[in-house]
């Protein structure tokens, strides 16, 4: 189907930020707000049809603090230095099951603002996010070239739909939070639905909830998306991948420790592009002088919370600061990570 923008979709490419993240806040009615970040490496006045990640998160990172979206996922990995070639959509759970008519509504609108392949569009997401995942692609079967779920479930009635979905159903046997069982019962559900050979699925012994979250790190997650279209003949799912647990462990060692790259945060407001103010992101996250590493503080920080999302300790903040654990950080204050 050949994609047709509207006037304010041409007017929004012409300023888009290529490379940034751009963040939408109550631009969707009935919806969630989200986040969106188109490849960098696109010439602003290009309206070639690209890819869509749709990125469903888990529950830790419900709220209303869109910054949460960016600890874990597809997000953190473009931060990380990951190429991802497609646009990446991230919406904000408050803190309920993934609604597939709400993640409807923003992926139209989306796809009306920016210059998205329709027949390229793939969904993945994690624990609360892979329920979303297997409840969206059933729900909307003609919506999704393929889909990955980890360590989720599914809530729908009918599983019927999704059979016509290329799709890869990944659990760990010694998961706690979210039982293999769960994504168990959605196989049983649509083998009971009749054809499953679009379907694959995993079970690794030994892999415990949170080391999926490494997939989102590997390039080879996104080339398995990204190598089915809705065009296809049958829509056969693509069978010559395999993720081991030696993948996610070298996808760890890869992104383990290393500088994020500095996105400033745009936001989409009356239909124009704007940088936030105050603890929305003006300021970056992380900068750079030298071999230091320097975060600014923002909102809700504190040494230990510090410490954990930038993989150092407090005693070792202190150390480079030259403060106690008592001292009292201040926001837009710069410290030393390393």
């Amino acid at each position: 189907m050949k994609k047709t923008f509207t006037i304010l979709a041409f007017l929004l490419l012409a300023q888009l930020a290529f490379g940034q993240l751009i963040t939408h806040k109550n631009v969707v009615k009935g919806s969630y707000n989200f986040w969106v970040h188109v490849p960098e490496d696109r010439d602003q006045t290009d309206s070639t049809l690209i890819p869509a990640v749709l990125f469903l998160h888990g529950r830790s990172l419900c709220g209303t603090d869109m910054t949460k979206v960016r600890k874990y996922g597809s997000l953190d990995a473009l931060k990380y230095g990951l190429d991802i070639p497609a646009i990446v959509i991230a919406p904000q759970n408050p803190g309920e099951s993934w609604n597939p008519g709400k993640l409807m509504k923003l992926l139209e609108w989306t796809e009306n603002h920016y210059p998205i392949d329709t027949n390229r569009v793939y969904v993945l997401g994690m624990s609360l996010g892979g329920y979303g995942t297997i409840d969206f692609a059933g729900t909307y079967p003609d919506k999704v070239a393929a889909a990955m779920a980890l360590c989720g479930g599914g809530t729908i009635k009918d599983y019927k739909g999704l059979n016509e979905v290329p799709l890869w159903i990944i659990h760990g046997i010694a998961d706690e939070a979210v039982p293999w069982k769960a994504s168990q019962r959605v196989v049983d559900e649509m083998k009971a639905m009749g054809d499953t050979t679009r379907l694959l699925y995993d079970l690794h012994p030994k892999v415990n909830h949170g080391k999926l979250a490494r997939l989102f790190y590997l390039k080879k997650t996104y080339d398995w998306l990204f190598s089915h279209s809705l065009t296809d003949s049958l829509r056969a799912v693509n069978r010559s991948y395999e993720i081991t647990v030696p993948d996610m462990d070298a996808a760890y060692k890869a992104f383990y420790g290393q500088p994020k790259k500095d996105l400033k945060v745009y936001s989409y407001k009356n239909e124009s592009l704007t940088v936030p103010s105050s603890e929305d992101a003006s300021a970056p996250e992380v900068t750079y002088s030298g071999d230091a590493v320097y975060y600014t503080v923002r909102k809700g920080d504190s040494l230990s919370k510090i410490a954990v999302n930038q993989h150092t300790t407090v005693a070792k903040l202190c150390s480079l600061n030259g403060i106690s654990k008592d001292s009292i950080i201040r926001i837009g204050q710069k410290l030393r990570v390393r």
